[in-house]
Protein backbone atom coordinates (compact mmCIF):
# COMPACT_ATOMS: atom_id res chain seq x y z
CA UNK A 1 0.00 0.00 0.00
CA UNK A 2 1.32 3.42 -0.99
CA UNK A 3 2.23 5.95 1.67
CA UNK A 4 0.32 9.20 1.04
CA UNK A 5 1.05 12.35 2.98
CA UNK A 6 -1.54 15.10 3.02
CA UNK A 7 -0.55 18.73 2.48
CA UNK A 8 -2.82 21.75 2.05
CA UNK A 9 -3.95 21.54 -1.56
CA UNK A 10 -1.38 18.80 -2.33
CA UNK A 11 -0.71 15.15 -1.66
CA UNK A 12 2.59 13.35 -1.65
CA UNK A 13 2.80 9.68 -2.64
CA UNK A 14 5.65 7.28 -1.89
CA UNK A 15 5.36 3.73 -3.14
CA UNK A 16 7.19 0.50 -2.30
CA UNK A 17 9.74 -1.09 -4.63
CA UNK A 18 7.33 -4.00 -5.26
CA UNK A 19 4.38 -1.75 -6.21
CA UNK A 20 3.82 -0.36 -9.73
CA UNK A 21 2.19 3.09 -9.62
CA UNK A 22 0.24 4.62 -12.55
CA UNK A 23 -0.68 8.32 -12.22
CA UNK A 24 -3.16 9.84 -14.67
CA UNK A 25 -3.98 13.50 -14.63
CA UNK A 26 -6.73 14.84 -16.87
CA UNK A 27 -6.62 11.61 -18.85
CA UNK A 28 -2.87 11.74 -19.43
CA UNK A 29 -0.35 9.34 -17.95
CA UNK A 30 2.00 11.40 -15.81
CA UNK A 31 3.85 8.80 -13.69
CA UNK A 32 4.31 5.12 -14.44
CA UNK A 33 6.75 2.81 -12.60
CA UNK A 34 7.77 1.11 -9.35
CA UNK A 35 9.13 2.83 -6.28
CA UNK A 36 7.91 6.28 -7.32
CA UNK A 37 7.65 9.33 -5.13
CA UNK A 38 5.82 12.43 -6.36
CA UNK A 39 3.30 15.15 -5.52
CA UNK A 40 -0.17 15.34 -6.97
CA UNK A 41 -3.49 17.05 -6.59
CA UNK A 42 -6.24 14.85 -5.28
CA UNK A 43 -8.98 16.43 -7.39
CA UNK A 44 -7.23 15.85 -10.74
CA UNK A 45 -5.30 12.64 -10.11
CA UNK A 46 -6.28 9.03 -10.92
CA UNK A 47 -3.95 6.57 -9.15
CA UNK A 48 -3.50 2.82 -9.61
CA UNK A 49 -1.20 0.53 -7.54
CA UNK A 50 -0.40 -2.85 -9.05
CA UNK A 51 1.74 -5.30 -6.96
CA UNK A 52 4.53 -6.84 -9.00
CA UNK A 53 5.97 -9.20 -6.35
CA UNK A 54 5.39 -12.97 -6.28
CA UNK A 55 2.24 -13.89 -4.46
CA UNK A 56 0.77 -17.18 -3.36
CA UNK A 57 -2.84 -18.15 -3.71
CA UNK A 58 -4.02 -21.00 -1.45
CA UNK A 59 -7.06 -22.89 -2.60
CA UNK A 60 -9.08 -25.76 -1.16
CA UNK A 61 -11.85 -27.54 -3.00
CA UNK A 62 -13.68 -30.86 -3.04
CA UNK A 63 -13.67 -33.35 -5.89
CA UNK A 64 -15.19 -36.76 -6.64
CA UNK A 65 -13.25 -39.76 -7.88
CA UNK A 66 -14.31 -42.37 -10.41
CA UNK A 67 -15.69 -44.58 -7.63
CA UNK A 68 -17.78 -41.69 -6.24
CA UNK A 69 -15.61 -40.94 -3.26
CA UNK A 70 -15.19 -37.35 -2.09
CA UNK A 71 -11.66 -36.04 -1.70
CA UNK A 72 -10.33 -32.70 -0.52
CA UNK A 73 -7.60 -31.04 -2.57
CA UNK A 74 -5.31 -28.42 -1.05
CA UNK A 75 -3.15 -26.55 -3.54
CA UNK A 76 -1.07 -23.37 -3.73
CA UNK A 77 -0.47 -21.31 -6.88
CA UNK A 78 2.42 -18.85 -7.02
CA UNK A 79 1.90 -16.02 -9.51
CA UNK A 80 3.02 -12.51 -10.36
CA UNK A 81 1.65 -9.63 -12.45
CA UNK A 82 4.01 -9.41 -15.38
CA UNK A 83 2.25 -6.55 -17.22
CA UNK A 84 1.05 -3.99 -14.63
CA UNK A 85 -0.40 -1.65 -17.29
CA UNK A 86 -2.48 -4.47 -18.76
CA UNK A 87 -3.59 -5.65 -15.30
CA UNK A 88 -4.53 -2.10 -14.30
CA UNK A 89 -6.53 -1.77 -17.51
CA UNK A 90 -8.39 -5.10 -17.02
CA UNK A 91 -8.86 -5.02 -13.22
CA UNK A 92 -9.63 -2.23 -10.79
CA UNK A 93 -6.34 -1.44 -9.01
CA UNK A 94 -7.28 2.20 -8.29
CA UNK A 95 -6.48 3.61 -4.87
CA UNK A 96 -7.93 6.40 -2.78
CA UNK A 97 -5.78 9.55 -3.15
CA UNK A 98 -6.27 10.39 0.49
CA UNK A 99 -5.62 7.00 2.16
CA UNK A 100 -3.83 4.93 -0.51
CA UNK A 101 -6.25 2.02 -0.04
CA UNK A 102 -7.65 0.06 -2.98
CA UNK A 103 -11.14 1.10 -3.83
CA UNK A 104 -12.07 -2.40 -4.90
CA UNK A 105 -10.79 -5.99 -4.29
CA UNK A 106 -8.45 -6.72 -7.19
CA UNK A 107 -6.60 -9.57 -5.48
CA UNK A 108 -9.86 -11.42 -4.86
CA UNK A 109 -10.69 -11.05 -8.51
CA UNK A 110 -7.26 -12.48 -9.38
CA UNK A 111 -7.90 -15.38 -7.00
CA UNK A 112 -11.22 -16.16 -8.59
CA UNK A 113 -9.64 -15.86 -12.01
CA UNK A 114 -7.11 -18.60 -11.16
CA UNK A 115 -9.11 -20.73 -8.72
CA UNK A 116 -11.92 -21.61 -11.08
CA UNK A 117 -9.67 -22.95 -13.90
CA UNK A 118 -7.46 -24.81 -11.44
CA UNK A 119 -10.50 -26.45 -9.81
CA UNK A 120 -11.92 -27.37 -13.19
CA UNK A 121 -8.75 -29.12 -14.31
CA UNK A 122 -8.33 -30.90 -10.96
CA UNK A 123 -11.93 -32.18 -11.04
CA UNK A 124 -11.41 -33.42 -14.59
CA UNK A 125 -8.36 -35.43 -13.55
CA UNK A 126 -9.81 -36.93 -10.35
CA UNK A 127 -13.14 -37.82 -12.02
CA UNK A 128 -11.35 -40.40 -14.15
CA UNK A 129 -9.28 -41.91 -11.29
CA UNK A 130 -10.43 -44.33 -8.59
CA UNK A 131 -9.80 -43.41 -4.99
CA UNK A 132 -6.84 -45.73 -4.55
CA UNK A 133 -5.10 -44.39 -7.66
CA UNK A 134 -5.95 -40.82 -6.70
CA UNK A 135 -4.36 -41.29 -3.27
CA UNK A 136 -1.26 -42.82 -4.86
CA UNK A 137 -0.72 -40.73 -8.01
CA UNK A 138 -3.32 -37.99 -7.66
CA UNK A 139 -1.02 -35.33 -6.24
CA UNK A 140 1.43 -35.35 -9.14
CA UNK A 141 -1.35 -35.79 -11.72
CA UNK A 142 -3.38 -32.89 -10.33
CA UNK A 143 -0.29 -30.68 -10.09
CA UNK A 144 0.74 -31.32 -13.69
CA UNK A 145 -2.80 -30.90 -15.03
CA UNK A 146 -3.44 -27.67 -13.11
CA UNK A 147 -0.08 -26.20 -14.16
CA UNK A 148 -0.72 -27.07 -17.78
CA UNK A 149 -4.29 -25.77 -17.63
CA UNK A 150 -3.29 -22.44 -16.06
CA UNK A 151 -0.50 -22.03 -18.57
CA UNK A 152 -3.00 -22.57 -21.41
CA UNK A 153 -5.69 -20.37 -19.87
CA UNK A 154 -6.09 -17.35 -22.25
CA UNK A 155 -7.54 -15.02 -19.63
CA UNK A 156 -4.39 -14.98 -17.52
CA UNK A 157 -2.01 -13.58 -20.17
CA UNK A 158 -4.76 -11.18 -21.25
CA UNK A 159 -4.84 -9.87 -17.70
CA UNK A 160 -1.04 -9.68 -17.43
CA UNK A 161 -0.76 -12.57 -14.95
CA UNK A 162 2.13 -15.06 -15.02
CA UNK A 163 1.88 -18.39 -13.18
CA UNK A 164 5.21 -19.16 -11.48
CA UNK A 165 4.51 -22.54 -9.82
CA UNK A 166 1.73 -24.89 -8.80
CA UNK A 167 1.94 -27.06 -5.67
CA UNK A 168 -0.58 -29.61 -4.49
CA UNK A 169 -0.20 -29.79 -0.74
CA UNK A 170 -2.63 -32.61 0.12
CA UNK A 171 -5.28 -34.88 -1.33
CA UNK A 172 -7.32 -36.49 1.41
CA UNK A 173 -10.54 -38.54 1.45
CA UNK A 174 -13.28 -38.21 4.01
CA UNK A 175 -12.32 -39.12 7.61
CA UNK A 176 -14.42 -42.33 7.65
CA UNK A 177 -12.99 -43.49 4.34
CA UNK A 178 -9.50 -42.54 5.45
CA UNK A 179 -9.87 -44.60 8.60
CA UNK A 180 -11.22 -47.52 6.56
CA UNK A 181 -8.30 -47.22 4.17
CA UNK A 182 -5.86 -47.13 7.04
CA UNK A 183 -7.21 -50.36 8.50
CA UNK A 184 -5.58 -52.79 6.00
CA UNK A 185 -2.32 -50.95 6.24
CA UNK A 186 -2.54 -50.98 9.99
CA UNK A 187 -3.39 -54.67 9.97
CA UNK A 188 -0.49 -55.35 7.63
CA UNK A 189 1.80 -53.29 9.80
CA UNK A 190 0.50 -55.14 12.85
CA UNK A 191 1.08 -58.45 11.08
CA UNK A 192 4.58 -57.35 10.20
CA UNK A 193 5.10 -56.31 13.81
CA UNK A 194 3.72 -59.66 15.02
CA UNK A 195 5.91 -61.53 12.55
CA UNK A 196 8.89 -59.52 13.69
CA UNK A 197 7.93 -60.28 17.29
CA UNK A 198 7.59 -63.99 16.52
CA UNK A 199 10.86 -64.00 14.64
CA UNK A 200 12.52 -62.18 17.50
CA UNK A 201 11.07 -64.69 19.94
CA UNK A 202 12.17 -67.55 17.68
CA UNK A 203 15.64 -66.06 17.49
CA UNK A 204 15.60 -65.58 21.25
CA UNK A 205 14.49 -69.21 21.75
CA UNK A 206 17.17 -70.39 19.33
CA UNK A 207 19.75 -68.36 21.16
CA UNK A 208 18.53 -69.67 24.48
CA UNK A 209 18.74 -73.20 23.10
CA UNK A 210 22.24 -72.49 21.85
CA UNK A 211 23.15 -71.06 25.23
CA UNK A 212 21.63 -74.09 26.99
CA UNK A 213 23.55 -76.44 24.67
CA UNK A 214 26.72 -74.53 25.33
CA UNK A 215 26.07 -74.68 29.06
CA UNK A 216 25.36 -78.43 28.82
CA UNK A 217 28.52 -78.95 26.77
CA UNK A 218 30.43 -76.90 29.31
CA UNK A 219 28.98 -78.98 32.14
CA UNK A 220 29.83 -82.22 30.33
CA UNK A 221 33.35 -80.99 29.68
CA UNK A 222 33.62 -79.86 33.28
CA UNK A 223 32.38 -83.26 34.52
CA UNK A 224 34.87 -85.02 32.24
CA UNK A 225 37.67 -82.86 33.53
CA UNK A 226 36.52 -83.44 37.09
CA UNK A 227 36.59 -87.19 36.38
CA UNK A 228 40.11 -86.85 35.04
CA UNK A 229 40.99 -84.78 38.05
CA UNK A 230 39.57 -87.42 40.40
CA UNK A 231 41.49 -90.15 38.55
CA UNK A 232 44.65 -88.10 38.66
CA UNK A 233 44.11 -87.40 42.34
CA UNK A 234 43.59 -91.15 42.96
CA UNK A 235 46.74 -91.93 41.00
CA UNK A 236 48.63 -89.28 42.90
CA UNK A 237 47.23 -90.58 46.20
CA UNK A 238 48.24 -94.16 45.34
CA UNK A 239 51.65 -93.02 44.24
CA UNK A 240 51.97 -90.95 47.38
CA UNK A 241 50.85 -93.93 49.49
CA UNK A 242 53.38 -96.17 47.74
CA UNK A 243 56.10 -93.61 48.23
CA UNK A 244 55.02 -93.18 51.84
CA UNK A 245 54.97 -96.97 52.35
CA UNK A 246 58.41 -97.28 50.81
CA UNK A 247 59.65 -94.43 52.96
CA UNK A 248 58.01 -96.04 56.03
CA UNK A 249 59.62 -99.38 55.15
CA UNK A 250 63.01 -97.75 54.78
CA UNK A 251 62.43 -95.84 57.98
CA UNK A 252 61.27 -99.04 59.75
CA UNK A 253 64.31 -100.94 58.50
CA UNK A 254 66.57 -98.16 59.65
CA UNK A 255 64.75 -98.00 62.97
CA UNK A 256 64.96 -101.80 63.33
CA UNK A 257 68.65 -101.74 62.50
CA UNK A 258 69.14 -98.90 64.94
CA UNK A 259 67.12 -100.77 67.57
CA UNK A 260 69.19 -103.91 66.98
CA UNK A 261 72.37 -101.91 67.25
CA UNK A 262 71.10 -100.20 70.37
CA UNK A 263 69.97 -103.57 71.80
CA UNK A 264 73.34 -105.12 71.03
CA UNK A 265 75.11 -102.11 72.52
CA UNK A 266 72.79 -102.23 75.53
CA UNK A 267 73.36 -105.99 75.90
CA UNK A 268 77.10 -105.50 75.67
CA UNK A 269 76.88 -102.63 78.15
CA UNK A 270 74.66 -104.72 80.43
CA UNK A 271 77.03 -107.62 80.16
CA UNK A 272 79.96 -105.36 80.97
CA UNK A 273 78.02 -103.83 83.85
CA UNK A 274 77.01 -107.31 85.04
CA UNK A 275 80.61 -108.45 84.87
CA UNK A 276 81.74 -105.32 86.65
CA UNK A 277 78.98 -105.71 89.23
CA UNK A 278 79.80 -109.36 89.69
CA UNK A 279 83.45 -108.50 90.09
CA UNK A 280 82.56 -105.70 92.53
CA UNK A 281 80.13 -107.95 94.38
CA UNK A 282 82.73 -110.61 94.58
CA UNK A 283 85.28 -108.11 95.84
CA UNK A 284 82.81 -106.66 98.30
CA UNK A 285 81.87 -110.17 99.43
CA UNK A 286 85.48 -111.02 99.96
CA UNK A 287 86.09 -107.74 101.77
CA UNK A 288 82.93 -108.24 103.84
CA UNK A 289 83.97 -111.77 104.66
CA UNK A 290 87.41 -110.59 105.66
CA UNK A 291 85.89 -107.75 107.63
CA UNK A 292 83.34 -110.08 109.20
CA UNK A 293 86.10 -112.48 110.20
CA UNK A 294 88.13 -109.64 111.59
CA UNK A 295 85.14 -108.13 113.40
CA UNK A 296 84.13 -111.56 114.73
CA UNK A 297 87.60 -112.16 115.89
CA UNK A 298 87.77 -108.71 117.47
CA UNK A 299 84.39 -109.20 119.11
CA UNK A 300 85.43 -112.65 120.30
CA UNK A 301 88.64 -111.24 121.70
CA UNK A 302 86.73 -108.33 123.28
CA UNK A 303 84.20 -110.76 124.73
CA UNK A 304 86.88 -112.98 126.01
CA UNK A 305 88.67 -109.97 127.49
CA UNK A 306 85.39 -108.74 128.99
CA UNK A 307 84.70 -112.12 130.47
CA UNK A 308 88.21 -112.24 131.85
CA UNK A 309 87.80 -108.80 133.39
CA UNK A 310 84.45 -109.63 134.92
CA UNK A 311 85.77 -112.88 136.22
CA UNK A 312 88.44 -111.01 138.11
CA UNK A 313 86.09 -108.24 139.41
CA UNK A 314 84.11 -108.62 142.67
CA UNK A 315 80.33 -108.83 142.91
CA UNK A 316 79.77 -105.22 144.03
CA UNK A 317 81.54 -103.86 141.01
CA UNK A 318 79.49 -106.02 138.74
CA UNK A 319 76.36 -104.74 140.38
CA UNK A 320 77.49 -101.18 139.78
CA UNK A 321 78.23 -101.88 136.14
CA UNK A 322 74.87 -103.52 135.78
CA UNK A 323 73.16 -100.45 137.20
CA UNK A 324 75.16 -98.20 134.92
CA UNK A 325 74.19 -100.21 131.85
CA UNK A 326 70.61 -100.24 132.97
CA UNK A 327 70.59 -96.49 133.43
CA UNK A 328 72.00 -96.00 129.94
CA UNK A 329 69.19 -98.02 128.41
CA UNK A 330 66.33 -96.52 130.47
CA UNK A 331 64.03 -93.84 128.95
CA UNK A 332 64.32 -90.17 129.99
CA UNK A 333 63.33 -89.58 133.69
CA UNK A 334 61.84 -86.17 134.38
CA UNK A 335 61.76 -86.51 138.20
CA UNK A 336 63.01 -89.05 140.80
CA UNK A 337 61.60 -89.45 144.32
CA UNK A 338 63.80 -91.25 146.88
CA UNK A 339 62.05 -92.33 150.13
CA UNK A 340 63.79 -92.04 153.43
CA UNK A 341 63.76 -95.74 153.85
CA UNK A 342 65.67 -96.29 150.65
CA UNK A 343 68.12 -93.52 151.42
CA UNK A 344 68.64 -94.87 154.98
CA UNK A 345 69.32 -98.37 153.71
CA UNK A 346 71.76 -97.09 151.06
CA UNK A 347 73.63 -94.99 153.54
CA UNK A 348 73.73 -97.94 155.92
CA UNK A 349 75.11 -100.17 153.28
CA UNK A 350 77.66 -97.62 152.21
CA UNK A 351 78.67 -97.08 155.72
CA UNK A 352 78.89 -100.71 156.54
CA UNK A 353 81.10 -101.39 153.52
CA UNK A 354 78.87 -103.85 152.01
CA UNK A 355 79.42 -105.00 148.49
CA UNK A 356 76.46 -103.05 147.14
CA UNK A 357 73.11 -101.78 147.90
CA UNK A 358 70.02 -101.92 145.97
CA UNK A 359 67.21 -99.46 146.53
CA UNK A 360 63.78 -99.34 145.36
CA UNK A 361 62.02 -96.16 144.52
CA UNK A 362 58.84 -94.96 143.28
CA UNK A 363 58.92 -92.65 140.33
CA UNK A 364 56.25 -90.21 139.55
CA UNK A 365 56.12 -88.25 136.29
CA UNK A 366 53.57 -86.25 134.52
CA UNK A 367 54.10 -88.16 131.33
CA UNK A 368 56.69 -91.02 131.82
CA UNK A 369 58.15 -93.02 134.78
CA UNK A 370 61.51 -94.70 135.35
CA UNK A 371 63.71 -96.80 137.61
CA UNK A 372 67.10 -95.64 138.75
CA UNK A 373 69.82 -97.59 140.54
CA UNK A 374 72.63 -96.32 142.65
CA UNK A 375 76.17 -97.44 142.54
CA UNK A 376 78.77 -97.22 145.12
Amino acid sequence: MADITRRPGWRHLRSAPTAHIRHHRSGRLVHDGTGLSFRFRALTAALSEVPVDDRELAMTFHARTADFQDVTVQATVTYRIGDPALAAARLDFSIDPDTGVWRGAPLEQLGTLMTDPAQEHALAVLARMPLSAALVDGVSAVRERVAAGLAAEPRLPATGIEVVAVRVVALRPEPEVERALRTPAREQIQQEADRATYERRAVAVERERTIAENELASRIELARREEQLVEQRGTNARREAQEQAAADAVRAEAEAARTVRLAEAEAARTERLADAEATRTERLGRAAAVEAREVGAARAEARAAWLRVHAEVDVATLHALTGSRLAENLPRIDSLTVSPDVLTGLLAKLGSGTAGAVGTGTRTAEGDGGFAGARE
